[in-house]
Order: structure tokens, then C-alpha cells, then sequence
């Protein structure tokens, strides 16, 4: 299945002869992506796939509107414009792409909202005056299961058809606007964050659900590309047995950075072996030095604390045991730097105080989401607006290590402090329309 998908791929990319609304469309052989899709009925396509219907992604065709929202989609000599969630898919291989949208309507506001792959956050709400266009460029990580010829990346059920791996570049469109053109170009000069860690950390697939890794993409410049390889019910053990981590190796060059939060599972493994002070530290010290020897940054991570107040709803309760305290261990040992999410959460939480801070988790009463049918109370897991509030937990470590990294966080990404938390009732995030009640692997 990898070989044939793999074909069809690089004949898209390659040379491909399609017929778009009644007109032919060449790509020559010796012509090479960017992908240019124009959405313009009266511009000129020269070296452009026009896309003037609402065209349905297919392996085939190799682009098109996904997900059953192609009638969102409404077109004109403008361009394509949408009220609703649309999805547009491109099939591309491996790599990292500069995504450039260009976008505006003559006769009306927009306020736009673009997510790539699982819920990755690009652009965030941003206004386009009427009669005014404007252009977003960010970068988007496409990954597959290969490794080499001999090993790949064991995913579990659930996530083998999860968009980020699904062998496309998928957009999705929120709040409204008119698209003239997408542009896919393929880039490699940019440093790369590799993300290794659980739950918390992951691309959340669907709605509720979300993780501090597909917020922080919006907070990095041109200059950054996200691969967040992280995995709902992971361990560093079972991070490393399914050939993750091996992955991240793979693709590692110099001056990358590789981010590991792990502790949520781990302090799941019973016996003595698996401890926070023996399988797990000489895990942590295995990924370092394997990182560091292809020339990667590590920066390691304590785990988010779990939303457990003690009986006098001030204080949190900690749940982790001796896991924080080996990984600050490990990082002094090695001499690596070290975000204290663990603290900072725990600030945050306390902070917040024990009703305002479930507005940060996936708790929900019954009927909230389609086909749930009872009440949602997850501790562990956070919501978008929690999501976004450990990614700037993130950012502000970023900042207070000195990180080169630093110079990459764009100028629109505010100054954070837990110990001065946002608000649910000044934070919003269009939602995706894709929703699943059933809770990530992991707690």
C-alpha cells in the first residue's frame, strides 16, 4: 500500500494532465512543486492548477475539498469563499512545506482562522478588511510511517487515520473569507522542533480534544517548522518500541530541536525496574545523547500536572511522584536545559483556582457535542484555551532558558506568566468539525 500511494504521489508531483472544469491542466516533468492552486476564475493559471469547482479530494486527482465540506464552498470570478469549516487537501510526500495563502474579498470583511494536518493552529482570528488581501505563510511538517527499508513507525488504530498521517497536506478554513490562491513549496532551510511525548503534548486529531504542541505552531515564525511526533498513551519505553523516537533520529540534522515530555504513562509501569529513578531517567539520558549526537538541542520537559485539588480547592495535589525530580536530575546530570511544566502548571492551576480552571480541560455537561450523551470530566486532558495556555507555559520557558530558539517566537506572541493567567472569557478559537467523544489513550 506505501509503494503504490507512494507512486501515485510522486506522479502528481512529478508531471500530472488533469481536467479542471472543462480545461486542461499540465504540469511538465521537468517541473518540480511549488503547487500553485488558483481559485480565480478571471486570473491567469500559467503554471497554476485553477480550481473553479468544488472538486472532491481523490488519490487520483491528488488535491480537492475534503471531509464532505465542498459545499462550503462558494465560488466566483473572486475566488472561493466560505462561511463554514472547509477542508482542502493536497497529496504531497514527506517533508517540510511553506504553505502561503492569499486571501480577501472587495465587498466584504473576513476574519480568518486556518488549521493544518490535526488541528494545528497557523492563523488565529485574523481580521481582512473589506476591499483589502493578505497573504499568510507558514510551515507545515508532512510525516509517513518509513523509516528506512527495514523499519517504520508503528502507529495505533486509532491513529492510522488521523491526519497526520495520512499521506496529504490538509487545510482547514474557519470563520469566513474569500481564497485566491494556495501555494505548497517544498522547504529545507528551516529549523525543526521535534516534539516527543503523550497525550498532553500531541496533535489532538479531533474536537474536544487538544495538546500544547498544535497550539505553540502559531507562535513561531518562518523561520520554525513544527514535527510534533508525540502519541496519546505514550511512555518513553513505548515511544521508543514503536520506532518513534527512531523517526525522530532519522530526519534529525543539526541545530534542530528535540522537545521530550513524558511522565503521564511511565508512572503507570509497575515495578521497580520502571521507576522515575531507573528505567525512566536511563531513558531520558538514552534519547539525549542520541539527539545530541546528530548535532540536535534537547530541551526536556516535566509533565503537565493533572488538574487534582486537595480537599481545601486552593492547593493542588501532586500526582506524579519522583517522575519531575528525576527528569530535573537527568537535565542537571547532562547538563541540559529544562522547562519546569510540572511547576508551572501548577501554578497556573492554583492560580486559576479549582471551578475557573476546568474551563482549561475537556469538562463538559452532556449534549454539548454531537453524540455525547454524558457529561465530559477529564482532569488530564485540556480543551483548546487550555491547550494554548501551556503553549505560552512553553514559550515563557523558552524566553527564561535564553534560547537561540527564542528569536524565532514571532513579535504578536505576548509575554506570559502563569502566576497571571488569560481567561476563558477573553480567549476564543473557532472549533474544528470534526469531533470524537472518546477520550485520548492516557491519563
Amino acid at each position: 500500500m506505501y509503494n503504490l500511494k507512494h507512486l501515485l504521489l510522486v506522479l502528481f508531483i512529478g508531471a500530472f494532465s488533469l481536467v479542471v472544469c472543462g480545461k486542461n491542466f499540465q504540469k511538465s516533468k521537468s517541473k518540480p512543486i511549488p503547487l500553485i492552486f488558483n481559485f480565480e476564475a478571471n486570473a491567469s493559471h500559467k503554471n497554476k492548477t485553477a480550481v473553479l469547482s468544488a472538486a472532491t479530494f481523490s488519490n487520483e486527482k491528488g488535491f480537492g475539498f475534503d471531509f464532505e465540506t465542498e459545499n462550503n464552498a462558494s465560488f466566483s470570478k473572486n475566488g472561493v469563499s466560505f462561511e463554514k469549516s472547509t477542508y482542502f487537501s493536497i497529496a504531497v510526500p514527506e517533508g517540510n512545506y511553506a504553505v502561503t495563502v492569499k486571501m480577501g474579498n472587495e465587498k466584504s470583511h473576513s476574519e480568518v482562522t486556518i488549521k493544518a494536518e490535526s488541528k494545528r493552529v497557523m492563523v488565529n482570528q485574523v481580521p481582512i478588511s473589506k476591499g483589502n488581501f493578505k497573504q499568510f505563510t507558514f510551515n507545515v511538517n508532512i510525516r509517513n510511517v518509513k523509516i528506512d527499508n527495514s523499519s517504520v513507525v508503528q502507529l495505533k488504530d486509532r491513529e492510522k487515520t488521523e491526519l497526520n498521517w495520512d499521506d496529504k497536506l490538509t487545510l482547514e478554513f474557519l470563520g469566513n473569507g474569500t481564497i485566491q490562491e494556495i501555494e505548497i513549496k517544498p522547504i529545507s532551510n528551516v529549523t525543526t522542533v521535534f516534539l516527543a511525548g503523550d497525550s498532553t503534548v500531541t496533535d489532538q486529531d479531533v474536537e474536544p480534544w487538544a495538546s500544547w504542541g498544535q497550539m505553540i505552531t502559531s507562535f513561531f515564525d518562518t523561520n520554525v517548522v513544527v514535527a510534533n511526533y508525540a502519541s496519546s498513551g505514550a511512555s518513553l519505553k513505548s515511544f521508543k518500541g514503536s520506532n518513534r523516537f527512531k523517526k525522530i533520529l532519522s530526519q534529525l540534522k543539526k541545530g534542530d530541536y528535540v522537545f521530550i515530555e513524558f511522565g503521564h504513562n511511565d508512572e503507570k509501569h509497575k515495578g521497580e525496574e520502571n521507576s522515575a529513578w531507573n528505567s525512566y531517567s536511563d531513558l531520558l539520558v538514552e534519547f539525549t545523547q542520541q539527539a545530541q549526537q546528530k548535532g540536535g538541542e534537547v530541551v526536556l520537559v516535566t509533565p503537565t500536572q493533572r488538574r487534582a485539588f486537595n480537599e481545601d480547592k486552593k492547593t493542588l495535589r501532586p500526582t506524579h511522584g519522583d517522575f519531575p525530580d528525576a527528569m530535573r536530575a537527568v537535565a542537571k546530570k547532562l547538563n541540559v536545559p529544562l522547562i519546569d511544566l510540572t511547576e508551572k502548571t501548577t501554578v497556573l492551576y492554583e492560580k486559576w483556582g479549582n471551578e475557573p480552571s476546568r474551563k482549561a480541560f475537556v469538562q463538559y455537561p452532556a449534549n454539548t457535542f454531537p453524540g455525547q450523551t454524558k457529561a465530559l470530566e477529564d482532569n488530564t486532558h485540556f480543551n483548546d484555551f487550555g491547550a494554548n495556555e501551556i503553549a505560552l507555559c512553553v514559550i515563557e520557558g523558552i524566553r527564561d532558558l535564553n534560547l537561540p530558539l527564542k528569536k524565532c517566537i514571532t513579535k504578536q506572541t505576548p509575554d506570559y506568566s502563569p502566576s497571571k493567567p488569560n481567561y476563558i472569557s477573553s480567549w476564543t478559537l473557532p472549533l474544528s468539525s470534526r469531533y470524537q467523544i472518546e477520550k485520548p489513550d492516557g491519563n
